[in-house]
């Protein structure tokens, strides 16, 4: 949600935290702030709105610094209102801050007690007086960081300056995620690594509990016990990929077009030509995943979507028990853990609060093991979990995920094959969808041609306001995915059915003025869904079918085909994802939006 950036450098670091908080625009915020340290006087702007408007109030009174910090915010406490923006300040030092302070009430009341005056009404001015209240008392920051973090409650991630050290910037990270770059006679912090990619490929990635002080000469590191930690420090693995939209209008639509390759890049290593090489997720893998007997997958929004995909595949090709939860809810109630059961956390970003808490929750419950699917490394989820299945769909700025989720539904599919080899399925089975995932990548730059087709339909719905998704078997979740994004990106009211259900009361709403949208690969189900479609186009609706080229399916009156390309009914659920992506893009180019930022979502949800 927010973002951090700070530097301290012997250059001019203004133009680098402008930069830093473009580049994690994508992540959802409504203000944004900077305060540099000039001479031995902290300097702060802020503004409502994107950055280039805080950019135009630095413009209009230029200045340069060596060490800064800057803040896009996602409001929680208090209204999207300038006062409320960050830095916020309390003597000679500043604060910026991502995550949620619970207890922020009570150390309110306590410091208005001591003569602090509060200026906004969040939650983050309180950790700036606290600081300023224990450096009077001990006139040593880090001892006054060190208590100031005792007295949180709640998730931070959290940058300090002070005049009295115009050099240092302190750090601190609980919950919510924090890295520091590592430059030449240069260091920076930053919620992303994305933010600093212009300056370092090289980061050290703070741990839970951590907090570090960096000068432009070195960094020092600490754990939550106040123990020195040796710096280490890795290469960012998605540096090498160009966040520019190159010749396409949003990152949406460049990121749908860039799955063939983030696809491959995922697939290269999991398997030969017709065996699964589980020996990726480390030594004793194959006999650990010979013991699992059930597995639980948690996720929040399109990652939920993709395990409840694999919850098909997992029991259809392996033949163990699959339960799929949406992590927010699986923190907060008693799960029953049958023995011997897999843990299979999903999230592109690897710091999804939700997701991460359940993990945590989870190391007490007596799992076999728990598993992250991941996009990022070095996030906390990658290095939490027992194992990690790293997806490699690099950079995903558009907040609506693409490449992200049918990287993630490969993976899954990767598992669900490993765990039917472990526990004895025949060659053929797993060998079938070994071929069927080699093929895969071109068979998606093969529907990614439907391109055109799905801009003119995209026409339709100019001036509609409701949508009905339609799917069975593992395609449902698709049909869900594709609701969740034409309302992400294009604001119009959107629902996904079994199709089955059709009559069990979604059908009351079918009419001439809601389009319906269904996905009909020629599977099993065909006949059955062919029936639900005809109880659409009786009542009047107007239906868009994406179905199989061998389905023998006609255009008619209120009905369109669009026609896909067979493939393996096992990889039809990510290949049928790519047109209700490329649908909902176009219908927001129609409807106006902001397709890669659209309003009130945040691209990675950090706090609860």
């Amino acid at each position: 949600m927010c973002g951090i950036v700070g530097a301290t450098s012997n250059r001019n670091v203004v133009p680098i935290l402008l930069e830093g908080l473009k580049r994690l625009e994508y992540r959802g915020y409504d203000s944004a702030g900077i305060g540099i340290i000039k001479g031995e006087t902290i300097h702060s702007w802020k503004a409502t709105g994107k950055v280039k408007e805080l950019e135009a109030c630095i413009a209009a009174a230029p200045d340069t610094a060596q060490t800064g910090i800057a803040h896009t915010r996602w409001a929680t406490h208090g209204k999207p209102l300038k006062h409320n923006a960050h830095p916020h300040r309390s003597d000679r030092l500043a604060v910026v801050h991502n995550g949620i302070i619970e207890n922020h009430s009570g150390l309110r009341k306590k410091l208005k007690e001591q003569g602090y005056e509060f200026n906004s009404d969040t939650d983050t001015e309180v950790i700036a007086h606290l600081l300023a209240s224990h450096y009077r008392k001990s006139e040593d920051l880090l001892v006054a960081l060190r208590n100031t973090l005792n007295q949180l409650r709640g998730a931070y991630a959290i940058g300090v300056i002070h005049e009295d050290q115009p050099e240092m910037l302190y750090c601190a990270r609980q919950g919510s995620p924090l890295v520091i770059g590592v430059g030449s006679e240069e260091h920076f912090i930053a919620s992303d690594p994305l933010a600093l990619l212009q300056v370092t490929d090289t980061f050290v990635y703070l741990e839970e509990g951590d907090h570090a002080v960096i000068s432009p000469c070195g960094i020092k590191q600490w754990d939550a016990s106040n123990n020195p930690k040796q710096v280490n420090s890795q290469r960012y693995e998605h540096a090498e990929h160009s966040m520019e939209k190159g010749e396409y209008r949003h990152y949406m639509l460049k990121e749908i077009h860039e799955q063939p390759a983030a696809l491959r890049d995922t697939l290269t290593g999991l398997f030969t030509e017709d065996r699964v090489l589980t020996a990726i997720l480390g030594p004793e893998a194959e006999k650990r995943l010979h013991e699992v007997q059930n597995i639980h997958i948690v996720a929040c929004g399109t990652s939920y979507h993709a395990g409840l995909v694999a919850r098909y595949w997992i029991e259809d090709i392996a033949g163990l028990a699959c339960n799929v939860e949406i992590a927010s809810e699986f923190r907060y109630r008693r799960v029953a853990v049958p023995a011997n059961t897999l843990l299979v956390c999903i999230s592109q970003s690897g710091e999804t609060a939700d997701t991460l808490a359940a993990l945590r929750h989870a190391r007490h419950e007596g799992y076999l093991a728990t598993l992250a699917i991941c996009n990022v490394p070095g996030s906390s989820l990658a290095r939490e979990a027992d194992w990690r299945l790293l997806t490699k769909a690099g950079p995903e700025i558009g907040v609506a995920s693409t490449k992200a989720f049918t990287t993630q539904l490969a993976a899954l599919l990767w598992l669900s094959a490993a765990l039917a080899q472990t526990h004895g399925a025949p060659p053929e089975i797993t060998g079938e969808i070994v071929r069927a995932l080699h093929g895969l990548p071109s068979q998606v730059e093969q529907a990614l041609q439907q391109d055109a087709e799905i801009q003119r339909l995209a026409e339709r719905f100019a001036n509609k306001q409701h949508t009905l998704f339609l799917g069975r078997g593992p395609l449902y979740p698709i049909a869900m995915e594709g609701a969740l994004k034409l309302k992400e990106i294009s604001y119009i009211h959107a629902e996904a059915y079994a199709a089955g259900e059709l009559k069990h009361g979604p059908l009351a709403l079918v009419d001439e003025s809601m389009p319906v949208v269904s996905v009909a690969p020629n599977c099993q189900l065909l006949e059955k869904l062919k029936s639900n479609l005809e109880e659409v186009r009786a009542r009047g609706g107007q239906l868009i079918n994406f179905a199989c080229e061998t389905a023998d399916m006609q255009d008619q009156d209120g009905i369109t085909h669009i026609h896909m390309p067979w493939v393996n009914s096992c990889i039809a659920p990510i290949l049928y994802t790519l047109p209700l992506q490329l649908l909902s893009y176009y219908v927001a180019l129609v409807k106006g939006t902001d397709v890669d930022k659209p309003r009130n979502l945040a691209k990675s949800v950090t706090v609860e």
